[in-house]
């Protein structure tokens, strides 16, 4: 399955924040990646360049490659209703990400390897497809034989569920996708107007 393998830190310190999780690269050259460093002298972006980035950003923190993401542009400009709202809500009902809010991962790319390594099951059918958009109601579990996975008790003791959205039983690592978010509730900076202007062009 395709996804992003590149140098994370680069991409952080290219938007200048934390993306992926806690960088202590970053920490220290909290400035664009280059040749000449924070020295170089980088002009104004244009209106589409800000748009661009942000774009970017969304797409780098869901772990989505550009048709992926597009796709769901297009499947949140078809619905009623706010349409930069609406592709956040896709982005976060996505099993990898919901895995990640569950805290049976520590970040997303983890999330998505237990996922395609058929750790994980989707109202108890195992389910290896990281991009399956989840629906109120779907119920989604560690698989029986997986729970005893170290890296799986470690990610659940150290990341304890914080999603309004999400019900989440730690004891038998069980949770359900109980309704979509609101914007309110999704804690990523982003700033998805940009992203329906850069679209609406």
């Amino acid at each position: 399955m395709a996804r992003y393998i590149g140098p994370k830190s680069k991409i952080a310190r290219k938007f200048g924040e934390a993306i992926y999780g806690p960088d202590k690269y970053l920490e220290k050259k909290n400035y664009p990646p280059g040749a000449h460093g924070n020295n170089r002298r980088r002009r104004k972006q244009s209106d589409y360049g800000v748009q661009l980035m942000e774009k970017q950003k969304a797409k780098y923190t869901y772990g989505m490659l550009e048709r992926q993401f597009e796709n769901l542009f297009k499947k949140a400009s078809s619905k009623a209703g706010i349409t930069g709202e609406l592709l956040l809500q896709f982005c976060e009902a996505r099993l990898d990400n919901t895995i990640f809010r569950l805290g049976v991962a520590n970040s997303r790319a983890a999330a998505r390897q237990l996922v395609s390594h058929r750790h994980i099951t989707v109202n108890g059918e195992v389910c290896n497809v990281p991009s399956r958009q989840l629906r109120p109601g779907d119920k989604v579990a560690v698989r029986e034989r997986s729970k005893s996975l170290e890296v799986v008790s470690e990610s659940v003791a150290a990341n304890p569920c914080k999603s309004e959205w999400l019900n989440w039983n730690p004891s038998n690592l069980e949770g359900e996708f109980m309704h979509y978010p609101t914007r309110e509730e999704i804690p990523e900076n982003i700033n998805e107007q940009l992203i329906v202007e850069l679209y609406s062009k």
